[in-house]
């Protein structure tokens, strides 16, 4: 008997699902294949002990989706669903050149950034990641499959949002998968605090998912094009068209909404306080405790970033005219000038250096000490260093496979952890003695099978937040 395929698209017009769903049912096997419309998706064959059986499973899947909106369609009538870009539109400054000390031409327009004690990274719409050392060095290069929309950090690993509806852990050799972003979801920005990853998309929604990729809660905002999330230990903060909102991070439960003066395009935050960027050229810092306007600190154009110095000390933002400006704590203007690289998409502040990546694909660092701000000030600036990544730098692209180490070596001091099956899911526990294998940890995504053991050298530690040091220094042996 030839095998019998049911195809179902469900496509919203609003700009919400846009997925397909196959089952195809031969034999004793039924096979379900998922994804956007437009993509290969993902498949999953199960076997069952009869043709009947197997019939009525296929049924069943296409009954629930049926109830659920799909309807039948025909595979590539609808194609891909564009996926949102923010514009690229980018004027030239007319204030003084900044005092750029170096910069990097990563090849496409740049949105994610990420600046830590050892190094810079730049992510691009070409889905390149670089990274550099504070001095101008390219000391690697990443590739993932679609454009890179942000670029976040926790603790020691680092994320990378993109366009495929993925997030990257950049933490190792090799980027692998660490969340998967629902299919209808179209990721304008992120954020991650203790593992639980906040997103949103270009419908005004904000959802969280936990460090084991599973969905916690969602809530619609009043507006919608959200380029604003920053979580914390107790909340997540939401910017989209019609303002900031605050959420509950345990449960979502509203808090407050705060309207500002334009569409909120960009978010920052501070222990006390958060900061929205908007399309009318201001900065708002409102209290996290209940929304209410800190500060207004007023630019000349549509403003696409912001950051502060530590505790808020200086405020910085970045506007579509290829401007930056520096602000006191109170909204006192200290100065303007020419990024000479294209408008910052995002920024970021350390030890008196603004680090920006732009509209023209550069990354930039600018030297914002008192002294080269007031030599800018009066026409004097260094030439910038254009930094350049060794010839034959080779990007590394996302892998699903990880090396193993035989369990032999546990008798030089290492860590035998297993991978099991646990309700139909597969969990990572750690068997050594004298380890309470009642905790559970995740790996990434699509590298772990059940069965295998992984060991790694040399890790000793004791407790739960010794276990999850021990964790991380698997993550980066990875």
């Amino acid at each position: 008997m030839a095998a019998q395929s049911t195809y179902l698209e469900l496509s919203e017009d609003d700009g919400g699902s846009h997925k397909f769903y196959e089952v195809v049912l031969d034999g004793t096997q039924v096979t379900i294949t998922y994804g956007r419309i437009g993509e290969s998706g993902q498949s999953k064959t199960s076997a069952f002990a009869t043709e009947e059986k197997a019939a009525a499973a296929a049924a069943k899947k296409v009954g629930e989706k049926v109830r659920k909106g799909y309807a039948t369609a025909v595979r590539g009538v609808r194609q891909a669903r564009a996926v949102t870009r923010r514009s690229v539109a980018s004027s030239r400054s007319t204030a003084r050149q900044a005092p750029v000390l170096w910069r990097f031409a990563s090849g496409a327009a740049a949105f994610g950034i990420f600046v830590d004690a050892e190094r810079c990274w730049v992510g691009n719409q070409r889905g390149d990641v670089y990274t550099v050392t504070h001095d101008g060095t390219v000391t690697g290069r990443f590739r993932l499959p679609d454009g890179v929309k942000c670029i976040v950090g926790d603790d020691f690993w680092i994320y990378a949002g993109a366009d495929d509806g993925k997030v990257y852990d950049l933490s190792g050799k090799v980027p692998r998968v660490a969340y998967e972003i629902a299919e209808d979801v179209d990721i304008y920005w992120l954020d991650i605090h203790d593992g639980v990853l906040g997103v949103s998309d270009r419908a005004g929604r904000i959802t969280t998912i936990d460090h084991e990729d599973e969905f916690q809660w969602a809530r619609t905002g009043q507006g919608d094009s959200a380029w604003m999330v920053r979580c914390d230990d107790e909340a997540v903060y939401h910017g989209h068209s019609a303002g900031v909102a605050r959420y509950d991070a345990a449960d979502g439960t509203p808090v407050w909404q705060a309207g500002v003066q334009g569409a909120v395009l960009f978010g920052w935050q501070e222990a006390d306080s958060v900061y929205a960027g908007t399309s009318r050229g201001t900065v708002h810092r409102l209290r996290k405790s209940d929304g209410r306007s800190e500060a207004v600190y007023r630019c000349d154009a549509t403003v696409f970033s912001c950051a502060t110095a530590p505790g808020g000390r200086y405020v910085f933002a970045g506007d579509n005219h290829s401007s930056i400006y520096c602000f006191d704590a109170d909204g006192t203007r200290l100065w303007k000038l020419a990024t000479g690289c294209g408008s910052a998409f995002s920024m970021q502040y350390l030890d008196d250096r603004l680090y920006i990546v732009t509209t023209d694909g550069t990354l930039a660092c600018i030297d914002a000490t008192e002294a080269a701000i007031r030599a800018a000030q009066e026409g004097t600036v260094p030439e910038p260093v254009d930094v350049k990544a060794a010839t034959g730098l080779a990007a590394v692209e996302p892998a699903a496979t990880v090396e193993t180490v035989s369990v032999e070596a546990q008798a030089d001091g290492g860590v035998v952890v297993e991978c099991f099956q646990d309700g139909g899911r597969l969990r990572v526990r750690v068997v050594s003695e004298g380890y309470d294998s009642g905790w559970n940890v995740q790996f990434p995504k699509n590298v772990r099978e059940a069965g295998v053991r992984y060991l790694v050298e040399g890790v000793r530690a004791s407790g739960r937040g010794g276990f999850y040091r021990a964790y991380g220094d698997i993550r980066r042996l990875l």
